[in-house]
């Protein structure tokens, strides 16, 4: 069936600020989605709260509204576009479809004659409605747990009583497992009972027996108006039931299922999908399966929307969902679309995978005190990675490469945790870390079946990690002079890294490189192409593995090599690796555009990241893509094998900008501001004889590398005494200590964390305003593109203060020394590109605190405020093709923006929710207002002198 022609212009909401359990996988479905619109014509219009996102970038949509989610903003929007024919609320997550349901049940769409799209309401509340969704599965004849629903806590009770424990509780209603927990007895059951209550927006739970051990899988399906369905991707979750699926260790193509379990299970899912309601779009169902021989199917749930799984299913097949799932909402049926990626087959053609994919989630435990670090029914990850590997093996290492934990992968680097009651606690209480302690029990001898009796995760996984050690156990019986060909070979086929290897066989990481280019064993770079290498793929989308060579009939050894070099002039932008605290999306917006002006300078341009979530790792974003951990290694083979001009590092946040000296040390060109000047501003002893040079004013500081040594430095700078480590992002480790017990007990706590660190003691001066600007330079001249206030006093993190942007109560004298000093120090860096700069100011005084020459978390915000594409510009000052002079700045705003933090503290209750330097909020929306005079700004700024954490 061909597009419906009476579809002319579409709203789209999207999904609002990164919380966790709604993070930059729904930006990335809200990108493709828009695009795939426009692609057939349609004039779009997006609602969406969040600056940080490509989403909500003025090219994206026709119209980008950056308002708060609520059904006043969309009657606002409907009113000004009265030509909006339909909404299409599947790709902004639980936010966007809570919202249409809540307008539907206004009657505003009614009232405006607007048509919801890619969903239906009955399908949203059969399947977010655990009653109806439980009767629907009986009569279909699909089975599920033994399960009943609560209104209230008496009926909780009683259900109780009836089922027994261990149970489960499940919130309706919510995103990310908010509300859900497992109860294993009685003594706990009241309390959890009233929370999932409170949090569900229905007060409701369903109550049903838990399944504890038996195998969780999901699976991605499209469908359209004809009732044609694909099955895009299988999902195994590594960890047994118990654990959300965003938590968990998740495997795709599934791993342990026999075939027959698999075909039962998609006939199943098609069923389950046509059973909900009728609609066009993309669904993710999940099944629990008995961990036995009779592999007994019992379904979890089901979302007739783009999911978090998709993202990563889109990225582990190559078949970008969002962007099919939109065109299926406009009517087209699935037969009608191509394949994005091979062009020539239908997007009716279920992908096929001939590599293995593993995510795992990233978490940020260090920034919640006292948080409960063990995994359950509710999410509690920041973000993700992927890695692609030609087997599991390959993969899962991979993707502990890419975490950024200061890891090199599983064991083999001296990291190993070697207490026994330890790791058996953290294998029985599911702990983040536990990709690597299960390695950990391995080596330390603990039995197979001891393991699995804890954990219940398939014995075909642990035996993979069992081989791994085994392979570590034999290369360590070697050294880097008698080690053969093919031993290195397995090593670096199964994943290890250089570094690890070197471990193991007591040598240098260099000696392992020059080794394995000396014998040939080079990577080779594979495509990701949907169909196994079935059909051609037009889409340079590549990961990396090992072969052995192969040999033809004439005695030619080669190994296959899909990665073609053009002679184009080519620059490799690196990405900011999996969303954290203190470094999300706002980076990779800032690597979008880096790629979007790079092309527009006739560069191929090349991009090298590891998040599944994001739209940097969009198969069509950048020229080429290498799906890869943004790792050394990894890295330079990359480099090697283009030869490009030179690689950007600012637009990356800290992930990129820590390889910018092995980069400089090897002799790779960094494009833009220098290595050396990077790493001026970094150490503060230099930065600071950089400042007094200037005669620009900062607090008074010194430096410290043992306790003794900060207790000597205490006695000359007073307290309180603001104590950081060098090279960290989004105040990691930040601190402000009033006495010296608490500064030795902290630089201790700091010097283990985080060992040979250079640690940064400052005066903090008490009830200084803070203030930061973004500003870019190309080397002789430069352009402050915005100065903000933040309303919070100096000594929360910038990332948690409510910033201004313009300032609003800055004097002419001081605003004229920010400028002044943000122009000398841009210029005394030699930046080329971008740099942010925060300032105290007390008594009138500017004070510098810190300057990044980089991209900063405030530059999509300033962008979106300002209208103008600031990056954009900057990449194009860096790869000098412009200067300041060539570009017309026209900032435009109406009043002031303040870029409003958020935070995720409901995922930890028992977390100290004071405000500190050290970054807590996971998100951001914006906030546009006429004048001071607004409620909501008058309302912010009385809350400024909230407690102040010390």
């Amino acid at each position: 069936m061909p597009k419906n022609p009476k579809l002319k212009s579409i709203l789209i909401i999207g999904s609002g600020p990164i919380i966790i359990g709604q993070a930059c996988e729904f930006d990335y479905s809200g990108s493709q989605a828009l695009r795939s619109l426009r692609e057939d014509g349609i004039e779009t219009i997006l609602i969406n709260s969040n600056p940080a996102t490509i989403m909500t970038d003025p090219s994206m949509a026709d119209h980008v509204y950056l308002l708060p989610l609520n059904t006043k903003s969309i009657i606002k929007i409907l009113k000004e576009h009265p030509q909006i024919d339909a909404v299409l609320p599947t790709m902004g997550g639980q936010t966007a479809l809570n919202l249409a349901i809540e307008a539907d049940e206004k009657g505003i769409w009614e009232d405006f004659g607007v048509d919801m799209i890619g969903v239906n309401i009955d399908a949203i509340n059969v399947t977010e409605d655990r009653e109806q969704f439980r009767e629907l599965m009986g009569k279909i004849g699909v089975a599920m747990a033994p399960q009943a629903t609560a209104s209230s806590f008496l009926k909780g009770k009683e259900i109780a009583q009836e089922f027994g424990f261990p149970l489960c509780i499940r919130s309706s209603f919510t995103l990310g497992g908010a509300g859900a927990a497992i109860v294993y007895d009685e003594k706990d059951f009241d309390k959890l009972l009233r929370h999932g209550l409170e949090i569900s927006p229905i007060h409701e739970v369903m109550i049903d027996k838990a399944l504890l051990g038996w195998k969780e899988y999901e699976l991605e399906l499209l469908r359209d108006s004809n009732g044609n369905v694909v099955i895009i991707c299988s999902i195994e979750n590594m960890d047994p039931m118990g654990i959300h699926t965003g938590d968990s260790i998740t495997v795709a193509p599934a791993m342990t299922l026999s075939d027959r379990t698999y075909q039962k299970m998609r006939d199943m899912a098609i069923h389950m999908m046509r059973s909900i309601g009728d609609f066009a779009g993309g669904c993710n169902v999940q099944f629990a399966v008995s961990p036995d021989e009779e592999e007994e199917i019992i379904a979890i749930e089901i979302n007739p929307r783009v999911s978090r799984s998709s993202a990563l299913a889109s990225k582990a097949t190559g078949y970008p969902i969002a962007k099919i799932a939109a065109k299926l909402a406009l009517g087209y049926s699935l037969d009608e679309l191509s394949n994005q990626i091979t062009k020539s087959t239908s997007a009716l053609f279920e992908p096929t995978l001939d590599y293995v994919i593993v995510k795992i989630p990233r978490w940020n435990f260090d920034k919640f005190e006292g948080s409960d670090r063990t995994l359950g029914l509710q999410m509690k990850a920041v973000g993700e990675v992927m890695g692609i590997g030609r087997s599991f093996q390959e993969a899962l290492h991979k993707a502990t490469q890419s975490l950024e934990i200061k890891r090199n992968g599983l064991g083999a680097d001296g990291k190993e945790n070697t207490n026994y009651d330890e790791v058996i606690d953290k294998l029985t209480n599911a702990s983040w870390d536990r990709v690597f302690t299960i390695y950990d029990a391995i080596k330390m001898g603990i039995p197979l079946s001891r393991i699995f009796e804890i954990t219940k995760i398939d014995m075909w996984f642990l035996k993979q990690y069992e081989e791994l050690y085994f392979l570590e156990k034999e290369i360590s019986t070697f050294n880097i002079d008698t080690i053969d060909k093919e031993l290195l070979l397995e090593g670096k086929q199964k994943g290890y890294g250089d570094r690890q290897i070197a471990h193991m066989l007591g040598c240098l990481e260099s000696q392992v490189y020059n080794k394995r280019e000396e014998m040939g064993i080079n990577r080779v770079y594979k495509l990701v192409d949907t169909c196994a290498a079935e059909f051609e793929a037009k889409t340079p989308y590549y990961y990396s593995t090992f072969e052995s060579d192969m040999e033809t009939a004439d005695g030619k050894r080669y190994s296959d090599n899909e990665s073609i070099v053009s002679d184009k002039k080519k620059i490799i932008v690196l990405g900011s690796g999996p969303n954290r605290i203190g470094q999300g999306i706002e980076f990779d917006y800032c690597c979008v555009h880096g790629v979007y002006a790079a092309k527009e300078c006739g560069y191929e341009t090349i991009m090298i990241n590891c998040n599944p979530e994001t739209v940097s790792t969009d198969f069509d974003t950048a020229d080429k893509l290498y799906f890869e951990p943004v790792f050394w290694e990894h890295i330079y083979d990359i480099i090697k094998h283009e030869k490009p001009e030179g690689v950007i590092v600012q637009l990356g946040g800290q992930t990129a900008l820590k390889l910018a000296e092995k980069l400089s040390r090897y002799g790779v060109k960094i494009i833009g501001t220098s290595f050396e000047s990077l790493d001026l501003a970094e150490d503060r002893g230099s930065f600071s004889t950089l400042l007094k040079e200037n005669n620009i004013p900062y607090p008074q500081f010194d430096t410290a590398e043992t306790a003794d040594e900060a207790l000597a430095v205490a006695k000359e700078l007073d307290f309180p005494i603001l104590v950081r480590p060098s090279y960290v992002l989004g105040g990691q480790g930040m601190k402000i200590v009033i006495n010296e017990k608490e500064l030795e007990e902290h630089v201790i706590d700091l010097l283990n964390k985080i060992p040979n660190n250079k640690l940064l003691l400052d005066h903090y001066l008490e009830g200084a305003i803070e203030a930061e600007a973004d500003a870019i330079c190309d080397g002789e001249e430069v352009y402050i593109i915005g100065i903000m206030e933040h309303i919070e006093p100096c000594g929360i993190h910038s990332g948690d203060s409510n910033s201004t942007l313009p300032p609003f109560n800055l004097g002419e004298f001081v605003m004229q020394q920010i400028k002044d000093h943000t122009k000398k120090i841009a210029l005394a860096l030699n930046t080329v590109g971008l740099i942010n700069i925060q300032f105290a100011i007390k008594d009138d005084k500017v004070y510098i605190i810190e300057a990044n020459p980089r991209a900063s978390r405030t530059v999509p915000f300033i962008a979106k405020a300002y209208g103008e594409p600031y990056v954009n510009y900057a990449t194009k000052l860096m790869l000098r093709e412009k200067k300041i002079k060539d570009f017309n700045f026209k900032p435009e705003l109406e009043g002031y923006a303040i870029k409003q933090p958020v935070f995720s503290f409901n995922k930890f209750p028992n977390v100290d929710k004071t405000l500190g330097p050290e970054m807590k909020s996971t998100g951001e929306s914006i906030l546009f207002i006429d004048s001071l005079k607004d409620d909501e700004f008058y309302d912010l700024y009385s809350r400024r002198k909230m407690y102040l954490s010390k």
